[in-house]
């Protein structure tokens, strides 16, 4: 009788992704004994769903073979047009029924921003086929722009305690926060791995022409991702009021090249048609990890942006030698 062997398949991004966050969870214990005080760890919980909200916007737009540069914009109109509305509640003092209608309204309104400008970035892309890193990026300061007009270039505080509340607070020793961006990932899983947008989304990233000719509304499908991920940058904008209590039209640009570095280490293929939800959190992990530790041992913020431009460099590299010799060996093979 001839033997069966188990063969375990061991997903090559996954395994380099646990290493990677590892060996920087190692790095940052033994250079720093306080990492792993119970403190900076939910101070670390309570900073990651920023950048995770942002990265997983960032992330459905590269899938589609795009890149979306306005999701901060996004996620700062969103959290004034909130914050605005809801300080208007507490400026006249309601309480009750009508304090909670205005921080429903306030949240409403954010959604709405966040729909709108995705629409509006989609719709622009797939229509008149413009380039995603331009058009994004005029979207971006075209919203930085209605920020400061709207706030004068001030910051907008003063929302309902009660919605500051889950900023601020725990749920089984978790933040609220952290919650949302665990429901988000998963909804995000499920649209990827389980639905036809998830489906249609990935051959578009990976061959617009040949998606349209298996009858895929292409056009449709980058409306689709972007109005998503405009919609992810605005919970991302309410969960940093919710966290600060303060909405500005400038607040964390440098989210931007983070969002982008976070998802092509998690294995988000920049050229579109890939991406994997376990190596994003993964990659996640790692770069909180670094920001933490850098923040504990006082690095200054301009050593930080040349640690993430340096990384997303050398990330990049990686995968293009990578892809190169991969097709090196597939031709020697055949």
């Amino acid at each position: 009788m001839k033997e069966k062997r188990l063969r375990i398949k061991v997903d090559v991004d996954i395994a380099k992704m646990t290493v990677i966050t590892l060996l920087i969870f190692v790095i940052m214990v033994s250079v720093n004994g306080k990492f792993l005080n119970p403190m900076n760890l939910t101070s670390m919980c309570f900073q990651l769903p920023e950048l995770g909200f942002y990265s997983l916007a960032m992330m459905m737009t590269m899938l589609s073979n795009g890149i979306d540069l306005s999701v901060v914009s996004i996620g700062n109109l969103s959290a004034i047009c909130a914050a605005t509305i809801m300080k208007q509640a507490v400026d006249k003092g309601l309480t009750g029924v009508a304090l909670f209608g205005f921080v429903i309204l306030g949240m409403a309104a954010a959604l709405a921003v966040g729909a709108f400008f995705g629409f509006f970035n989609g719709f622009v892309i797939a229509n008149l086929n413009l380039a995603p890193m331009l058009s994004t990026m005029a979207t971006q300061t075209f919203i930085k722009g209605i920020s400061i007009i709207i706030t004068q270039g001030k910051s907008v505080s003063g929302a309902p305690k009660q919605f500051v509340y889950f900023g601020s607070s725990t749920l089984l020793g978790i933040p609220y926060t952290m919650w949302i961006l665990i429901l988000v990932f998963v909804v995000t899983g499920l649209l990827l791995y389980r639905t036809r947008f998830g489906f249609e989304v990935k051959m578009v990233g990976a061959n617009p022409k040949a998606s349209h000719y298996t009858g895929i509304n292409v056009k449709k499908v980058y409306i689709k991702t972007y109005l998503y991920s405009g919609i992810i940058s605005s919970i991302c904008g309410l969960a940093i009021l919710m966290r600060t209590n303060t909405a500005k039209a400038d607040y964390a640009f440098t989210y931007v090249m983070q969002a982008i570095l976070c998802s092509v280490l998690g294995a988000t293929n920049p050229n579109g048609g890939t991406a994997k939800i376990s190596c994003m959190i993964l990659s996640l992990l790692s770069l909180q990890f670094l920001s933490s530790g850098f923040n504990m041992m006082h690095f200054d913020s301009y050593f930080k942006e040349f640690t993430w431009g340096l990384l997303l460099i050398v990330v990049l590299s990686i995968n293009f030698f990578s892809s190169y010799f991969r097709q090196k060996r597939g031709q020697h093979k055949a």
